[in-house]
């Protein structure tokens, strides 16, 4: 399987730069993955879709404002950084740029020295750890500092910060909101539960390999880089009745998608746990848990492009962002949304 195999032409007009000021005001693409029928919609009618006693998974994660832009003390040169994972305390792995300029030993100043950061090692992919002093709470600092980190594709920059946050955002640890969340509004959230929906919670930590080309030829080669889930017991058992019930498991997102397909053993139950993980999901893949799947229109070439392929088959998809094209959708993250359904 080749990574060009999921390559498709898209015009840079039809990349959204900016979020809509409605969030469940944006269009919906329904596709059936058995028969790879089309629907057009708008995502408030997600609800007329769903059914009592389903359950719908979202994760809850909260994305950092992980963006800092300081100098180096002594030189005064302009840096930028990017905190990716938090390893222990105040060390966290970031990016750097530009990264000739961040040798161990190095120290830079943010907010006129309200943090101070310190390199104290290069690892993997040129990346920099840094540990990080200062006075106070580190996330409020953090918040008076740091920008949200918007994918390279948007370039306008973001009003709201909270824009870039789902509306059940909880969990603090994101370098990257899972974007299809961000359609849901507390008010449709209410709306699916007097239903009878059941809405279930994990939490997957998205990391900028989400974002990451992928640069090999052969699909099976490409490493996907590791993000931190967690499963709690009495959402486990949310999911697993709801299964044991045969009514339908929708993840919100390729982010709940990998957490739950992570968390699920050989027999299809769900383990309450947590961990890492670096699940790689492409055609061919065999899904233990999920149903179906609400996501945003995803990158050419890109691992979520594969998952999604996986899901409702690679002719179905190519075809469905062929005519997401022709239509105008909205796409990647503040874009309009698709859901594959049975």
């Amino acid at each position: 399987m080749k990574t060009s195999d999921f390559y498709y032409d898209l015009p840079e007009e039809l990349i959204a730069q900016d979020p809509l000021e409605d969030r469940s005001s944006s269009r919906l693409m329904c596709l059936d993955k058995k028969s790879g029928e089309l629907k057009h919609t708008n995502f408030k009618h997600i609800i007329d879709y769903l059914n009592k006693g389903d359950c719908l998974v979202i994760n809850d994660t909260k994305v950092i404002p992980a963006r800092l832009y300081g100098s180096k003390i002594g030189t005064n040169a302009g840096i930028e950084i990017l905190l990716l994972k938090r390893k222990d305390g105040n060390v966290w792995e970031t990016l750097v740029k530009p990264g000739k300029k961040a040798k161990p030993g190095t120290k830079i100043s943010f907010g006129d020295g309200l943090l101070i950061g310190e390199v104290i090692d290069i690892v993997e992919e040129g990346n920099r750890l840094i540990r990080f002093s200062y006075e106070g709470i580190f996330e409020e600092i953090l918040d008076k500092l740091g920008e949200m980190p918007l994918p390279p594709y948007i370039t306008h920059r973001l009003q709201d910060k909270g824009r870039y946050q789902t509306v059940y955002a909880k969990h603090e640890g994101s370098a990257a909101a899972p974007t299809a969340g961000l359609h849901f509004t507390k008010e449709l959230l209410e709306q699916i539960k007097e239903k009878g929906v059941n809405i279930a919670h994990v939490t997957l930590h998205v990391g900028l390999g989400t974002f990451r080309p992928v640069k090999v030829d052969d699909v099976e080669k490409h490493h996907m880089h590791s993000e931190f889930y967690v499963v709690e017991e009495d959402q486990a058992k949310l999911i697993n009745d709801t299964k044991k019930a045969g009514k339908k498991v929708i993840a919100v997102g390729t982010t709940s998608c990998r957490t739950l397909e992570s968390a699920t053993d050989e027999n299809g139950i769900l383990q309450a746990k947590s961990g890492w993980t670096e699940i790689f999901i492409y055609p061919g893949y065999q899904f233990k848990m999920i149903d179906e799947l609400i996501t945003n229109f995803h990158l050419p070439e890109s691992t979520l492009l594969m998952l999604v392929s996986a899901l409702a088959g690679k002719e179905n998809i190519m075809h469905a962002y062929e005519e997401a094209v022709k239509e105008k959708y909205r796409f990647f993250s503040f874009g309009d949304a698709m859901y594959i359904h049975d």
